[in-house]
């Protein structure tokens, strides 16, 4: 892409002012895009909190604003990669390039990188980049994921991250609703690499996606893992990481009786459940669960061994998990992992006598456990002007409960409205635990 040395030269000068201020009061001056100009420093600022790394690379591009929006993050790019780099990779294929962030970390661990994408404007773009990245290893393809994959060899991984845009530039959630149709292109997508790895929207039902590029695969492939990756406590992507290759099955001894379906149908192993929480500080809450199906929730096989109201009044520490985790809903496994209680079957928070210091997610020491009779309400809040309220499986709002007790928002306190599982409604007053 040629730009002329006045308009970079404005850029630099101008890389931390207020773009739309910039905008009311730069004049026109000869030899400067005054347009290009002031969407490479918006790129640019953005760039600095969601992909540092390209913000400190003198000369890297930034595209439209929408584009900046929709790209991922450093973070979860980088997680990405480490899914990538999970199994050798020789070959491996963006077939939804967009900005390139995702392709830039993912290409570094593979010997050769194609770049597709069906935006000749990004294209130029990627080609600017890429080598300022250090890329060498990348070939820019400008053409939609289903011309690539009818014409290209096999690969070893393919990604994708369809469009969650409609024609109208409307949301859309649905899988088939997304462009590439990635549902629609899964068997040939089965025939061009050994593995797949999808980014969906956190929107979806996690289970369903899964059932349905089972479905659309028609036993091509099979998911076998399934990552829900939070940032700051913020779901932010659904990855399916996707096999094409039959695993392993190991031969039963003749007395067991095996069915001709069981043989012939080697993808319905069940798929592990990966929940990530990117912490601010560059480290990560990580959990990982065999996948539960939904016959057998969590609410039935907690329901005989929830915390009773008499045991939670001996509780100390209150947990509650991370946004990944209550995404996945794999609360049993949590359960039998780390000891802890639920409150309720639906109240998604867990209780301790013993502080467990590796839990994924948030913990609290409780101070008192109150009802909302108002003699108990006087004494548990006595002196208290403002707290932190959240709710769970409960009647009231966290602005109604707020006004009905009279405490501003803030503080070192925290309030945790629930119901227990004798249905009692219960406020669970609470500090953060200094152990963390």
């Amino acid at each position: 892409m040629e730009v002329s040395q006045e308009t970079l030269d404005f850029i630099g000068r101008h890389a931390n002012d207020d773009v739309r201020l910039l905008a009311l009061q730069a004049n026109k001056q000869s030899g400067i895009d005054l347009t290009f100009a002031l969407n490479q420093i918006a790129g640019r600022q953005k760039a600095r909190l969601k992909i540092p790394s390209w913000a400190a690379t003198d000369g890297i591009l930034y595209p439209p604003h929408l584009n900046m929006e929709q790209c991922s993050s450093e973070a979860t790019a980088r997680y990405k990669a480490s899914i990538l780099l999970a199994a050798p990779c020789t070959t491996f294929a963006d077939l939804t390039g967009g900005l390139g962030v995702d392709f830039s970390f993912m290409a570094r661990g593979s010997g050769q990188a194609f770049y597709v994408e069906q935006n000749s404007d990004l294209c130029q773009l990627a080609a600017h980049n890429m080598p300022l990245l250090g890329l060498n290893n990348v070939e820019i393809t400008n053409t939609d994921a289903e011309e690539f994959l009818n014409r290209c060899e096999p690969l070893d991984v393919l990604f994708a991250d369809p469009a969650r845009r409609d024609s109208h530039g409307g949301r859309t959630y649905g899988i088939a609703d997304c462009t590439p149709d990635v549902l629609r292109l899964m068997p040939l997508m089965a025939t061009k690499a050994r593995r797949i790895v999808l980014k969906l929207s956190p929107m979806l039902d996690w289970q369903k996606a899964v059932a349905d590029i089972h479905t659309a695969a028609d036993e091509r492939a099979r998911v076998t893992a399934v990552h829900i990756v939070a940032v700051a406590n913020e779901c932010k992507e659904l990855l399916l990481d996707i096999s094409t290759q039959p695993p392993t099955v190991q031969k039963k001894p003749a007395t067991h009786p095996t069915t001709l379906a069981e043989e012939e149908r080697p993808f319905t192993a069940p798929c592990c459940i990966v929940c990530v929480n990117l912490l601010p500080d560059g480290t990560m809450e990580q959990f990982v669960s065999e996948a539960v199906p939904k016959a057998t929730s969590t609410e039935k096989k907690q329901a005989g061994r929830t915390c009773s109201f008499d045991n939670l009044s001996e509780a100390v520490f209150l947990y509650e998990p991370n946004a990944a985790i209550m995404k996945a809903g794999c609360f049993d496994q949590l359960t039998e992992v780390f000891g802890i209680l639920p409150i309720s079957a639906n109240s998604h928070l867990f209780v301790s006598s013993d502080f467990i210091g590796n839990f994924p997610g948030r913990s609290f020491r409780i101070n008192t456990v109150s009802s909302l009779n108002k003699r108990d309400l006087r004494t548990a809040l006595s002196g208290l002007t403002q707290a932190n309220i959240t709710v769970r499986n409960y009647p009231l709002s966290v602005a109604e409960l707020r006004k009905r007790l009279r405490l501003k928002d803030g503080g070192s306190v925290y309030i945790f409205a629930t119901t227990a599982a004798n249905n009692d409604h219960l406020l669970l007053i609470c500090e953060k635990n200094n152990s963390q």
